[in-house]
């Protein structure tokens, strides 16, 4: 008799852009990984760049990516694939559309203060598929809808795991979503 898949779980790191997000779920997929378990990374910038391939940011194009990010996790985890997000849906509408749609749903928000954002994503020399000198663009009014700058970030209003991810390091922050994820999931 065939058996249906367990169904996976999904994490969504969320956070400001140059929060760490990136870095976390790298770290917390590597983690994973060392403990014999399988998750997909399903990044935001990778699939805007399939999508839309020349992004506008409009609300209408973030709405439209932030559907099929849902769509695609919540598809993989019925067939038994875990799934790390890496997006900052900076809308909470986006992330409470993957809390309904995932039955098996946590989310991760990486607390950063826009100050140390700004200076991580000029300081970077690796952007893991995301466009570069957003926020240098943002400020000088060239990039009018970065989030934290020219459009609103809804922070989580009840994340299972909030961390400062000023204070801590990558490896860190993924440790502290993997005791929660040992608990919830």
């Amino acid at each position: 008799m065939l058996m249906s898949p367990r169904d996976g779980w999904c994490v969504w790191v969320t956070g400001l852009p140059g929060s760490g997000k990136s870095v976390v779920a790298k770290a917390l997929h590597e983690k994973l990984r060392r403990h014999d378990i399988k998750a997909q990374i399903l990044s935001s910038d990778a699939l805007r760049k399939a999508i839309t391939p020349e992004p506008t940011y409009t609300e209408e194009e973030r709405d439209m990516l932030y559907s099929a990010l849902v769509l695609i996790a919540k598809h993989l985890t019925e067939n038994g694939i875990n799934v790390i997000i890496d997006a900052t849906g900076n809308h909470r509408r986006y992330r409470e559309n993957a809390r309904r749609s995932i039955p098996c749903f946590l989310e991760a928000y990486l607390k950063c203060s826009l100050e140390v954002c700004i200076r991580r994503e000029s300081e970077r020399a690796r952007t893991f598929q995301a466009p570069k000198a957003i926020y240098r663009r943002a400020l000088k009014g060239e990039a009018p809808t970065v989030p934290g700058v020219g459009a609103p970030y809804e922070n989580p209003l009840t994340p299972e795991v909030a961390l400062d991810s000023e204070k801590l390091s990558p490896e860190e922050c993924a440790q502290e979503i993997y005791k929660v994820m040992e608990k919830n999931f």
